[in-house]
């Protein structure tokens, strides 16, 4: 059962996590290019593009919420759900899933509205280059679990 639910963690992980990684890595520059002019049917260039990667982005953030579910019941069956490196997973896991949902989700609705106003630009660029941080923060957080899942400092399971 243990490498079952291990197997589930470290597949929906990979799937859903490294989505978001890239799409929401992407969709900066792509939600720029909608202040680049407009195609013939009056739509923005780029902003189709910007709406998939922000879509990708909902919708592997909900599925995701399955990499701590797995997670924790690997853990359980292991028997290491009070060791220091799966506590410190745990509260990054938690940090990232914030920052995902509080802060770059809504920075991509923000400038997915601004596409949309023509106005915009100017205070597109600044939210942009925000979006663009906090992403790359939500990133390295997750490549700290990935690093914490394989070391496991302290851990009886270690290899």
């Amino acid at each position: 059962m243990t490498k079952l639910l291990l197997s589930v963690h470290v597949l929906v992980a990979i799937l859903t996590v490294g989505s978001i990684t890239v799409a929401a890595s992407m969709f900066p520059r792509h939600a720029l290019r909608a202040f680049g002019g407009e195609r013939p049917g009056g739509r923005p260039e780029g902003i189709g593009t910007a709406v998939l990667l922000h879509r990708i982005c909902c919708g592997y953030a909900l599925a995701g919420v399955a990499v701590p579910v797995f997670g924790i019941a690997t853990g359980a069956q292991l028997g290491v759900l009070t060791d220091a490196w799966l506590i410190v997973s745990l509260v990054l896991t938690t940090i990232a899933a914030a920052l995902l949902g509080l802060a770059v989700l809504p920075g991509q609705r923000r400038l997915l509205a601004l596409a949309e106003d023509a106005a915009g630009e100017q205070e597109a660029r600044p939210v942009a280059a925000r979006l663009t941080m906090l992403t790359g923060v939500f990133n390295v957080l997750w490549a700290v679990v990935v690093v914490l899942m394989i070391v496991r400092p302290g851990s009886t399971t270690s290899a």
